[in-house]
């Protein structure tokens, strides 16, 4: 499959940068974010491969990132937002991890 895209979701001031790097960048606050990562994981046209999310704002979104666990795309990968990290990425990492390993190794 071609033309897949990456997208970072959260506060502006985390996710500008990332714009310099080609990626599609979407500043949004927790009102707005169900909204738009509905509408991220439904591209059809040109479909996103990765979402990176601030974990922050990952907070509001648990729900429909746990949807997604299973599926192969979109990859959700929470990263630290400009205050810094909750930990949540790492948690989240581990998880996984456990589940494909059956144990943490981490």
């Amino acid at each position: 499959m071609t033309g897949l895209k990456i997208a970072v979701m959260g506060d502006r001031e985390s996710v500008m940068g990332f714009r310099a790097l080609g990626l599609d960048v979407f500043p949004a606050e927790k009102d707005e974010a169900k909204e738009l990562f509905r509408r991220l994981t439904k591209e059809q046209d040109t479909p996103y491969a990765i979402i990176y999310i601030t974990e922050a704002l990952s907070i509001h979104l648990k729900a429909e990132i746990a949807a997604l666990k299973d599926e192969l795309m979109p990859a959700v990968i929470l990263i630290p937002n400009k205050d810094g990290t909750l930990n949540l990425g790492m948690d989240a990492l581990n998880s996984a991890v456990e589940r494909a390993v059956g144990s943490s190794i981490l």
